[in-house]
């Protein structure tokens, strides 16, 4: 068995089975992060109880309407640079870090000073909001992270979150069986993201590279900056439209309510980082192969789209008919109520998968101000939806709204507007599952 898997991997060429071990190291850092992320997140769930574990997820989703404003956007655009470039990896990174760090301190003085004023007498709210938005700042280490994935070597940034996430949950299990209180739970998120910074440089300086080489640059923050505002605005365009739902919930002080909501969407969101470590891994090629060969290119991302419609289907079909089952086995009988909201709220993972490649197309095809001008009609569309379905429906009006933008803004959309049919196509085409699996099955051969 084992000659006949090392003779596979022979037929394949080096960038294949580059992406591939890049993926798999990917893969297992999910996987590892994601099965005890789940079984701690869900002691940590039932200890807090709905309402508890509802007001802690509307202070996380508050902070995450202004993260876009922490990362500046940055990320792809690193990627591509360095994979072109690699020569000015110490300027592009060292300015990626200052920013990204000014990024963070601006997102903490804008959480905090937002929460203020609309929850002025919530002081808990307050606290949660403000630790969390902390967390922020230490995102600048992400910059490491863009140099891995732009040499395809994730194994390294795997192994600096995996030792964080084993130390965290540990932390978090203590915290439990001695019946911490809420905030106790926020300040643990703002040390995982310290901690992990941390192993980054290590691992960062353990491959023989030294931050003491990154340089700031003004003019290279400018350049970086106008090709990458548009990503900021619509980064909280995405945010907002994605998180309105917890907030109206939380605003309203539905915080029951929000809890079987989030429950319901934490569960959905279990798959949601197969779509983010295909498009790391394939990212870099795809750049490289847009420059050399276009035929190539959109084979290869028809391919991309392939996989991206198979993955929602195989992941929606199976979690929507046994949700019920699911929620029992996993949050138990307090949140009974998140079963059907589940069932519905599963399938909306198309937005996820395909707003995940669109969003690569924009960025490789120089295109980014749609990017932009899609998320604010989005977020404008599914706030107004909201505003309508919430005080009806409540969870599940909040669900409905997200089905409805997500299908227009990131599928209907992309067959409305000349310069986005050509990715329009490749969704088309993806529909007919056969010939899907059959490109995919081809790739192997």
């Amino acid at each position: 068995m084992l000659e006949k898997l090392t003779a596979a991997s022979q037929k394949l060429g080096p960038g294949l089975r580059q992406v591939l071990v890049n993926l798999a190291w990917l893969f297992t850092d999910q996987i590892l992060q994601m099965g005890l992320g789940l079984v701690v997140g869900l002691w940590v769930a039932r200890y807090l109880g709905p309402v508890q574990f509802g007001l802690l997820n509307y202070a996380i989703a508050f902070v995450s309407v202004f993260s876009s404003v922490a990362t500046m956007g940055l990320g792809s655009i690193i990627i591509r640079d360095i994979a072109r470039n690699p020569e000015c990896k110490n300027e592009t990174l060292g300015t990626a870090f200052g920013l990204q760090f000014t990024g963070g301190c601006i997102t903490l003085l804008l959480t905090v000073a937002v929460i203020s004023l609309s929850k002025p007498d919530d002081s808990l709210t307050r606290w949660l909001v403000g630790i969390i938005a902390a967390g922020t700042i230490f995102q600048a280490f992400e910059a490491i992270n863009f140099w891995f994935e732009s040499q395809v070597q994730s194994k390294y940034t795997v192994l600096a979150k995996n030792s964080v996430c084993f130390l965290v949950a540990g932390v978090r299990i203590g915290l439990v069986l001695i019946k911490a209180p809420l905030l106790a739970f926020a300040w643990m998120r703002l040390a995982e993201v310290a901690i992990v910074g941390i192993a980054y440089v290590y691992f960062y300086r353990l491959t023989g590279n030294k931050i003491q080489d990154w340089q700031f640059s003004w003019a290279r923050g400018k350049q970086l900056l106008r090709e990458s505002w548009p990503i900021i605005l619509s980064g909280l365009a995405v945010y907002l439209y994605s998180k309105t739902d917890q907030l109206m919930l939380g605003a309203m002080n539905k915080n029951a309510e929000l809890g079987y909501y989030a429950a319901a969407v934490k569960i959905s969101e279990i798959s949601d980082f197969f779509p983010m470590i295909i498009s790391s891994s394939i990212f870099p090629k795809l750049a490289n192969l847009r420059e050399r060969n276009y035929a190539e290119y959109l084979n290869k991302f028809q391919i991309y789209c392939d996989t991206m419609m198979i993955l929602w289907l195989g992941v929606a079909i199976p979690i929507s008919l046994l949700s019920p089952w699911i929620v029992h086995v996993l949050y138990g009988e307090n949140y009974a109520k998140s079963a059907a909201v589940l069932s519905i709220y599963v399938w909306a993972q198309f937005g996820s998968n395909f707003g995940v490649a669109r969003n690569t197309y924009f960025t490789i095809e120089g295109q980014l101000r749609y990017s932009l001008y899609l998320t604010v009609i989005g977020s404008i569309f599914n706030i107004a939806l909201n505003f309508w379905l919430i005080p009806k429906y409540g969870a599940f009006g909040a669900t409905a709204a997200t089905l409805i933008t997500y299908f227009y803004v990131i599928i209907l959309v992309n067959f409305l507007i000349k310069e986005l049919r050509p990715f329009g196509k490749l969704i088309w085409r993806s529909l007919n599952l056969y010939k899907a699996a059959s490109r995919l099955i081809g790739l192997l051969k």
